[in-house]
């Protein structure tokens, strides 16, 4: 995906972002409730996010949906390739319809593919990786896997350079048990987090009070942990940069020094651990602004951090995987 000349480039003014900022935060928040943030009419609020998604910025209204809590891990397998498109392609189409892959990013940098799997178990991850490496590894120059602890997620923060707390996403493994209604429920909300509960009621074959009901359990249960909102950043002439962080020495003091660090970066998207390594993701104007982040972070923690890999994400998508991780359950 081609970085866009600033002539291309679509501004927003404050409001605009303020209201991209509180979505992120809750998607599902009335527009009455976000018109007296933002200090405009429900109408004026309602009209913003109609044009925000006709100009493609908002992708789409989503729930931030926690395997974790079902009993799945999530794996992770990194991927340099040869430079044969056409390979690469069917690659691309395999993991996009795989029934476990359910997160997967195209970068520039030392991986050029990395994707996510979820399996109840080792034996069941590893079944699936060899699947996929058998079937492409005439194409495959180096790869490599981790198991994912958990994932802190900021909201947009660098729409306005407020400092917010982020939301806990993976982490313990538990086994919620869902029946049908709850798949069907949750399934509906992940595709469109803003959807109201009259139609999702509807769209369930159930009541309004049942399905607000269940939702409620959803939540807080920590299966549904946010509703957020997808952004083309690309749009607004920005950039996302993974950086794979190996440690030298990482004491609870340096953990708790390091993510404090990072948490006051306007920037920060996500912060990633594994069990090996750290990967925080920053959005940024332009490499060079990243470049001054990370400069800035290795100086802060000379002894801590032992090498960064700084990937630049072309692509970031959800795939199929959720959907038939609900139809199994």
């Amino acid at each position: 995906m081609p970085t866009m000349t600033p002539k291309n480039r679509i501004s927003l003014d404050m409001i605009d972002k303020k209201i991209l900022t509180e979505l992120d935060k809750n998607c599902r928040i009335p527009s009455t409730k976000l018109a007296k943030i933002v200090r405009k009419s429900r109408q004026t609020v309602d009209y913003r996010i109609d044009q925000l998604v006709k100009k493609g910025i908002i992708t789409s209204f989503n729930a931030s949906f926690n395997p974790h809590k079902i009993g799945y891990k999530i794996y992770k397998i990194y991927l340099k390739l040869r430079n044969i498109p056409l390979k690469k392609k069917k690659l691309l189409n395999e993991l996009r319809t795989s029934k476990n892959v359910y997160w997967l990013g195209e970068f520039s940098g030392k991986w050029d593919i990395i994707f996510g799997i979820f399996a109840k178990s080792d034996y069941e991850f590893y079944e699936v990786k060899n699947h996929i490496i058998a079937q492409f590894n005439s194409i495959i120059v180096e790869e490599e896997g981790g198991t994912l602890l958990d994932v802190k997620q900021y909201p947009k923060m660098y729409f306005t350079n407020q400092i917010v707390p982020p939301t806990m996403f993976a982490g313990e493994i538990s086994t919620n048990e869902l029946d049908a209604l709850d798949n069907t429920i949750l399934e509906k909300v992940i595709n469109n987090g803003r959807i109201p509960i009259t139609d999702l009621a509807k769209s369930v074959q159930s009541t309004p009070t049942i399905a607000l009901h269940r939702l409620k359990k959803l939540e807080k249960e920590g299966i549904i942990i946010q509703y957020r909102i997808g952004i083309d950043l690309n749009k607004l002439g920005l950039e996302l940069y993974k950086s794979i962080i190996k440690l030298d020495r990482y004491t609870k003091e340096d953990e708790r020094k390091l993510l404090a660090y990072l948490s006051q970066l306007p920037n920060i998207h996500y912060y990633i651990r594994n069990l090996w390594q750290i990967e925080p993701e920053l959005v940024v104007n332009n490499y060079q602004e990243y470049y001054t982040i990370i400069e800035d972070l290795k100086k802060e923690f000379p002894q801590v951090i032992k090498t960064i890999d700084s990937l630049l994400m072309i692509s970031d998508e959800w795939t199929p995987g959720f959907k038939n991780m609900l139809t199994q359950k």
